[in-house]
């Protein structure tokens, strides 16, 4: 089963807990801290297997979870960090954060391996806290969240050349041909139900790839028919091959057929109408076909048109050689552009606000990712922890902003699913 567009979720481990210990020996008097650091939580990476050719291993993954870190230990034992996990997608890969809008990576390499969700860090035990001020804490941290993507993947096929053109034209016949590819071949429309690959060779030895897609008909951009699954197989490619039926067998107008399948092409990707376009007319050898060929030269003088009959085998090779010297000529093109992109800011020079207060009846709540990232490494079980949290979210302005809105001694406050009573 051929499967070129999945969505599913995924959650990179949490780092481990940090530990909460004392040198407790009999000849070491005053022992101190002794709690260890939790490791880090297993990273997420995408890579390409050039074996794969579909996602169909990921169909049916709704979510992938990352391990913990194992927790630190007595005796400074730091924990062990968790194992990165490893997805193997086909090459051409590209994988989208559903929540932003931006490509966290397009795999088009076949040694491509990418970070998508990174493990939480471990939670630091009492030992990293100990200062000249406070010799011996007594708390620790839990281990920092994975990260959380909302992710939709797909796969645009690699391939050199595009077929596209109206279902029944004589496409699938015509890569059947040329390659060694087997497409389902019939009397009927949308006999092509998913893209086929096909390695070419020219008579110069030359070889390349071309893509058998399934027939576009007017509308195809916006889901009509099949074309709005399997246009972006075409994204890739670096000349498209318009192949016409130019007897007008079916009762249709060659050249309205070609300004159609181009809107739709336009309406998909404005940067598709700038790759160099090839001509075929197919079925030259039924009736019509000349009269219709001369009438298409006419209106199309600058384009390069070959007159084919791909069910007899004629005039092919020409056009195999003609794509091979074109194909030479192409410079390969960056599928998006840098913005696309989700990027790690280095350096900010507005500082941002970490936290939003809203006012839901008559309780305040505390939101923020800073915030409630602080929130969930915080363990609660000491008093020094419960100090060190209000004396951080005091240090980031969140008392003077609740007093600004008008909270009140004993004001509910809610942080997640937790709730506090507000006390100065």
């Amino acid at each position: 089963m051929f499967v070129d567009e999945v969505t599913l979720k995924m959650i990179a481990g949490a780092g481990g807990d940090g530990c909460t210990a004392f040198r407790r020996e009999k000849y070491v008097p005053l022992g101190g801290p002794y709690g260890g650091n939790g490791g880090r939580g297993s990273n997420i990476y995408f890579m390409v297997d050039t074996g794969l050719h579909t996602l169909l291993d990921l169909r049916y993954q709704k979510l992938i979870k990352g391990d913990k870190g194992e927790n630190g230990k007595g005796k400074n034992q730091h924990g062990k960090n968790a194992e990165d996990i490893y997805i193997k997608v086909p090459q051409g890969t590209v994988v989208t954060d559903l929540d932003t809008g931006l490509i966290l990576a397009d795999l088009k390499g076949k040694d491509d391996c990418v970070l998508i969700a990174r493990g939480g860090r471990g939670g630091r035990g009492n030992t990293a806290f100990k200062t000249h001020e406070n010799t011996a804490p007594n708390f620790s941290e839990n281990g920092e969240p994975g990260e959380v993507r909302n992710l939709k993947i797909e796969l645009k096929l690699l391939a050199d050349v595009g077929l596209v053109g109206f279902p029944s034209v004589g496409k699938s016949t015509f890569i059947s041909k040329v390659s060694r590819a087997k497409p389902k071949i019939a009397s009927y429309h949308f006999t092509t139900l998913s893209p086929n690959l096909g390695v070419v060779k020219a008579r110069n030895g030359d070889s390349f790839v071309i893509a058998d897609l399934p027939g576009l008909i007017e509308g195809a951009s916006k889901g009509e028919g099949l074309g709005d699954q399997f246009l972006r197989h075409i994204e890739r490619t670096k000349v498209i091959l318009h192949v016409l039926d130019i007897a007008g067998s079916e009762g249709r107008n060659p050249i309205e057929d070609y300004e159609k399948i181009n809107e739709e092409l336009r309406n998909f990707n404005p940067k598709l109408l700038k790759r160099p376009q090839v001509v075929l007319a197919n079925k030259m050898d039924l009736p019509q076909a000349e009269e219709n060929l001369e009438k298409f030269k006419e209106k199309y003088k600058d384009l390069k048109v070959f007159a084919t009959s791909s069910l007899e085998g004629k005039g092919l090779e020409d056009v195999i050689d003609y794509l091979d010297i074109i194909l030479k000529e192409q410079k390969e093109e960056a599928l998006y552009e840098d913005d696309a992109f989700e990027s790690h800011v280095l350096y900010t020079f507005k500082k941002e606000t970490p936290f939003e207060i809203t006012k839901e009846d008559d309780t305040y709540v505390i939101s923020g990712e800073k915030i409630e990232k602080l929130f969930k490494m915080t363990k609660f079980s000491s008093d020094e922890a419960v100090y060190r949290f209000a004396n951080k979210l005091r240090k980031m302005g969140i008392d003077e902003k609740l007093e600004e809105m008008g909270i009140e001694e004993g004001d509910m406050v809610r942080i997640l699913d937790y709730y506090f009573e507000y006390h100065k």
